[in-house]
């Protein structure tokens, strides 16, 4: 079920609000899951027991030691100070968290580990109300790993977060016009195809998208290096997906979505490019999702409410509480916030 009805591979490295108009989009690839999962057990959390959703092995590339830094786009003034240490203290600390990270390491053979860069703010012309689109989020990408971003870490081991400011809406389509480089018509016409429509035009934040990850190849000297980015809105009002009190809690469950995905599937983008299963990480056929979209397929069908996925867990360390979005458990075949 991660190939479309012409047999080209179709997995999705998104993230939608449960209910959208991108959720709606999506129903006919649910609507057979549906009676099965309303008849599945549930479990001490509330959650439907579903072992046939759980994650296959593809066998392409995980991340075990995670590397991620913090990108904040349009330039200090598009920003508030205190979101930005928000966004970073608790994105930090819930992808450090020995709970939450328990849910992870069942699919790892070793132990994990998650480290953050030191974070800063990006200066590009990013007016309020302006669209980014996918092109522009691998293009920026590219720039901010050839301009040292990732310093010594290796870039295959490494996620750049790229954070929205206010107002500007994600695209999850390519720019009006754009034309890819030469000897990629192929692969662009794939990864075209693979879009998800809304009223025949391109998904975007407006509709429910919060945000995705993906992957640009960039040419640094006479190599070529894989780079692996996230994209994602200040979720609020009718922008992104909004689920707590404030806006910059929105954030980091998006990218705490968004990079367990990246390092479980990193390849995603690539998978589509090539059309290629060997690229393929950690993918439920049957639930149709990566690890973070299984928790929100339930509440999309309305087997659990979306304030049981999109939550605030205290750390294991008791400084606090931290927003996050459940992964899914293979261990207990349902969304989870410990093993």
């Amino acid at each position: 079920m991660i190939y479309s009805e012409n047999g080209e591979i179709r997995p999705r490295g998104i993230v939608v609000g449960p209910g959208s108009r991108f959720a709606q989009a999506l129903a006919s690839r649910r609507t057979a899951l549906a009676g099965e999962a309303a008849a599945a057990a549930v479990t001490a959390d509330g959650f439907r027991e579903i072992p046939t959703w759980d994650l296959k092995d593809h066998r392409g590339k995980t991340i075990a030691d995670l590397v991620f830094v913090n990108r904040f786009v349009g330039g200090a003034a598009a920003w508030a100070g205190s979101d930005m240490d928000n966004i970073d203290k608790a994105l930090a600390a819930a992808m450090s968290d020995s709970t939450l990270q328990s849910v992870m390491d069942q699919y790892y053979s070793d132990s994990i580990s998650s480290r953050a860069l030191p974070p800063a703010v990006v200066d590009l012309d990013t007016p309020k109300g302006s669209r980014f689109f996918k092109d522009q989020a691998e293009e920026l990408a590219g720039q901010l790993f050839l301009s040292g971003v990732l310093g010594d870490n290796d870039p295959g081991q490494c996620v750049i977060n790229m954070m929205l400011p206010r107002g500007v809406i994600l695209v999850d389509g390519f720019s009006p016009g754009f034309q890819p480089p030469p000897g990629t018509e192929e692969e662009h016409s794939r990864r075209t195809r693979a879009l998800i429509k809304i009223d025949d035009d391109d998904g975007d934040s407006t509709h429910g998208l919060g945000g995705y990850h993906g992957s640009v190849h960039v040419a640094k000297g006479d190599q070529t290096v894989t780079t692996y980015y996230a994209v994602g809105v200040f979720s609020e009002g009718s922008n992104g997906i909004v689920r707590f009190d404030e806006s910059w809690e929105n954030v980091v469950a998006t990218f705490y979505h968004e990079l367990n995905e990246a390092r479980t599937d990193p390849d995603v983008e690539d998978a589509v490019r090539f059309n290629d299963e060997s690229k393929v990480g950690w993918y439920s056929e049957i639930g149709q999702g990566e690890i973070g979209d299984l928790p929100i397929n339930e509440a999309d069908l309305g087997l659990a409410p979306s304030s049981a996925i999109f939550r605030s867990v205290k750390l294991a360390d008791g400084s606090g509480d931290v927003p996050v979005q459940l992964m899914w458990s293979n261990a207990v075949h349902a969304p989870a916030a410990a093993r």
